[in-house]
């Protein structure tokens, strides 16, 4: 993975996880992110993570996101639709 121009720090006991599977829900205070993993077997996603974020932060996130993913594909090239799949 690529680093990125972040200041800030990561904690040696911050685990990573896998996800294939999304949900976003808001309401007018705060969007929330909900992260899991996917398996064809059962069709259901078992969740491991959500993130609770303001609007302001959210949208940053979405920049941030779309910032990387075009860096990503200009180094790598385009990434399939995952409707495509």
């Amino acid at each position: 993975m690529a680093p990125n121009n972040n200041t800030s720090r990561v904690d040696k006991r911050l685990e990573g996880k896998y996800a294939n599977h999304f949900a976003v829900g808001y309401n007018a205070h705060e969007f929330i992110f909900d992260f899991g993993q996917n398996y064809s077997e059962n069709d259901q996603a078992e969740l491991h993570s959500r993130i609770i974020t303001s609007p302001i932060y959210a949208k940053a996130l979405f920049e941030l996101l779309h910032q990387s993913i075009a860096a990503y594909e200009k180094a790598h090239g385009s990434i399939q639709d995952p409707a495509d799949e």
